[in-house]
């Protein structure tokens, strides 16, 4: 299960050699799912960022706001803090993406947009009964800029705001695990920048954790937990560590 942030990209740059270490796993016949943590863009848009750097991955994407999207009921109204992502997940769930702060529930990702504004409806609404709930706890997340504010610094702001406890569905919580293990089996590794995240995500799964320091983790934020099986500078080094022809 490779991530994408960090992994394969940093921004919207391609991380070098990252599409040639995919093909040399297709090449080993590994079974591979992208799994992010960036509920902002639509599975389809994920694809597609990943075609431009010479990656298919069609129907290999599962992202947070999929996870967030599983724990929506049909008919329920959703205030969504976050982009186009979490509307298509609600959608697919038969719920509706509303703008009132009198909804079912909030779901928030990442935002560019967020203000003070988005701020007080979303907390009006889970005052109000909403049941609320985190894309992502990834409080930042590297650009080529360096470390941008994840969809976590937002979920944190309208937690305290609200006074409440989120619910959360992307890695490394249960949500996600089960949109994912099927797809793999009961054995695998996860790739990704993020100890606190994909580490515990592996963990999670029962599978190995492979550490690229090509994202937010860098060398010297080593050692870090979870331990890593694996650990490499970036995604083509780590496969050609782990011998995989």
């Amino acid at each position: 299960m490779l991530d994408l942030d960090g992994v394969i990209w940093v921004g919207g740059t391609a991380i070098p050699g990252a599409a040639e270490a995919v093909e040399q796993l297709r090449r080993a016949d590994a079974d591979l799912a992208f799994v992010t943590n960036m509920s902002m863009l639509t599975v389809a848009e994920q694809e597609a960022k990943l075609a431009a750097c010479g990656i298919d991955a069609s129907g290999l994407v599962v992202t947070s706001a999929t996870a967030a999207g599983q724990l929506i009921r049909p008919g329920e109204r959703v205030l969504v803090v976050g982009g186009p992502g979490i509307d298509e997940a609600v959608e697919l769930a038969g719920a509706e993406v509303c703008t009132s702060d009198s909804a079912d529930a909030v779901i928030v990702g990442m935002d560019p947009g967020f203000n003070y504004a988005t701020l007080g409806r979303a907390m009006r609404a889970v005052r109000g009964g909403a049941r609320l709930i985190g894309t992502n706890h990834d409080p930042s997340y590297p650009t080529e800029r360096g470390l941008e504010p994840g969809g976590g610094s937002l979920l944190a702001a309208v937690a305290a705001a609200a006074e409440a406890v989120p619910i959360m569905a992307g890695k490394p919580n249960q949500p996600i695990v089960d949109c994912v293990r099927s797809r793999i089996g009961d054995a695998g590794v996860v790739v990704g920048d993020r100890p606190d995240s994909d580490g515990q995500f592996a963990q999670a799964l029962g599978y190995e954790f492979a550490l690229v320091l090509s994202g937010v983790t860098g060398p010297e934020d080593l050692p870090v937990t979870p331990t890593p099986q694996y650990c490499a500078t970036d995604l083509a080094a780590l496969v050609d560590q782990m011998g995989l022809e």
